[in-house]
């Protein structure tokens, strides 16, 4: 299962952001970085389709997309240099698919900044800045392996010029996931793990007496952010952990109050699964109701595997229902057959988000 680090600077509100999306109850304290041992949860992917193919099958079982989300410990400004957790903090960050950036915009006099003063820009670019420093580590450690051989093997002749880039992109304190990198190139890089290289959602923590637009710097970011190709999404992380155990009216009216339309714990996993690249199909019948997570861009001879491996190896064709069509035709397949929209489809069709999918097979 895929799964997404959620980093940040310490006493960022980290924790509370975990506890948000997962409502797993972890611990939150005003601790500075002397934690080692991440909290982990697995989480549901709220959807509205699934939540509709459910109430409409009634199912013997319900089986929801699912992804997992790590709570790390606060990166201390200097961690490349061994500050704070150093290497230990930086090889959790290496173990995740893409990294949810916490930055800090609350104001809270018993829990003081450890940069003394608020500024969400400042703690994204240092944060980054840490990230950066570690890949420039790698790379270096690297390169000077590499100029101690006589003779580079075949594939060392290509990882060479292509972690010069690397290194040059780097020193422009650009992060790796902003280069044009071939598949072939993301292969050769794969062993590195690099961290600046996996896909990133930035969340501003706020406390429940501002207002994003009255924020410092929250601008400024934003701006920066649809400059360089990464989502900002603005959380009340306290307020929204303690209204997890509320009625659902009285949440309505706490989000009301804060000019919101959906809950941040809703955003957020929506968010993480877009940054993973996942689209979510679906398989449904009285039995079972099941979400299935694809890669974008997949086939449906992938789709097939992905339910059971016996579907793929005999797979003769896909029976396809868009989810949108699926609703509109109040779930008859007889109705959308009459249209042309139930669709037989072969290996090499691409899996499209809210396709529901009946996979015809002879082993």
């Amino acid at each position: 299962m895929l799964s997404c680090g959620i980093v940040g600077l310490p006493l960022c509100g980290k924790s509370t952001v975990f506890n948000v999306i997962t409502r797993a109850g972890a611990e939150v304290k005003p601790y500075a970085g002397g934690k080692t041992d991440p909290n982990k949860a697995v989480v549901s992917v709220p959807d509205a389709r699934f939540d509709w193919l459910v109430s409409l099958f009634s199912p013997k079982k319900e089986t929801p997309a699912s992804v997992e989300f790590v709570d790390l410990a606060g990166l201390s400004q200097g961690a490349s240099k061994g500050a704070g957790l150093g290497n230990a903090f930086l090889s959790f960050v290496e173990n995740a698919d893409a990294l949810v950036h916490v930055v800090r915009a609350f104001a809270n006099d018993d829990v003081p900044h450890p940069l003394d003063s608020l500024d969400p820009l400042r703690d994204w670019q240092t944060v980054e800045m840490e990230l950066i420093f570690r890949d420039l580590a790698v790379i270096e450690n690297r390169l000077g392996r590499l100029a101690g051989k006589k003779k580079l093997q075949p594939g060392e002749e290509q990882e060479l010029p292509l972690l010069e880039r690397c290194q040059a992109h780097l020193m422009e304190e650009r992060p790796l996931r902003e280069m044009v990198l071939t598949a072939e190139e993301r292969a050769l890089l794969r062993g590195f793990a690099f961290v600046t290289l996996k896909p990133e959602l930035v969340v501003v923590n706020l406390d429940d007496s501002q207002r994003e637009e009255n924020v410092p710097g929250l601008a400024d970011l934003r701006q920066l952010g649809r400059e360089r190709n990464f989502e900002v999404i603005g959380v009340y992380g306290s307020m929204e952990m303690e209204m997890a155990d509320l009625s659902a009216e009285d949440q309505a009216a706490f989000m009301a109050d804060l000019a919101i339309d959906e809950p941040g714990r809703n955003r957020l996993i929506a968010g993480a699964y877009r940054l993973l690249g996942l689209i979510s199909f679906f398989t449904v019948g009285p039995d079972e109701v099941r979400a299935w997570t694809l890669h974008d861009g997949e086939k449906a001879v992938d789709a097939a595997g992905t339910i059971h491996s016996d579907l793929a190896r005999g797979f003769i064709r896909a029976e396809i229902a868009h989810y949108d069509d699926f609703a509109a035709h109040e779930g008859s397949k007889a109705k959308m057959r009459e249209k042309g929209l139930l669709k037989l489809e072969g290996k090499d069709y691409t899996v499209r988000d809210g396709d529901i999918i009946e996979i015809r097979f002879n082993v």
